[in-house]
């Protein structure tokens, strides 16, 4: 699984979260470097993306593997402080599996990972995650 999201605190509560799982979690800070590790690793299972990263957005990041053979049905949660509906609109028009607004339940985005990994969790009480996650409806 690759987390990319550039405050490297964010990213070590998602990797320690996930590692309690089946989980492998690299770690990337800014979006380039999510495409990096995306070339060089190919049992990446999953990507969460931030939405506001240095050089290229989680938007960006995500436009770019949707036009990639390799990863066209990866995945993808964008995770972000600011939820905006123009910003939710464009990561659903794109093929995002999920778009989750910070501060998220550790619980509610593990759960969802393994939904979207196909890995069976434990924690999963059958609860919708993506409920309450949605940004707030336009002016």
């Amino acid at each position: 699984m690759l987390v990319a999201d550039d405050e490297p605190h964010i990213g070590r509560i998602i990797k320690m979260k996930l590692e309690q799982g089946p989980f492998r979690v690299t770690l990337a800070y800014d979006g380039k470097e999510a495409l990096e590790v995306l070339a060089r690793e190919s049992d990446v299972a999953l990507v969460m993306l931030d939405l506001m990263m240095p050089y290229l957005t989680g938007l960006d990041v995500l436009a770019t593997m949707r036009s990639d053979p390799r990863w066209k049905e990866l995945p993808c949660i964008i995770l972000t402080a600011a939820g905006q509906e123009q910003q939710y609109n464009r990561a659903m028009e794109l093929g995002a599996s999920e778009f989750l607004t910070k501060p998220f339940s550790p619980k509610k985005l593990y759960a969802r990972a393994a939904e979207l990994a196909g890995v069976s969790s434990g924690e999963h009480s059958g609860e919708r995650t993506g409920e309450g996650n949605a940004p707030p409806p336009g002016p």
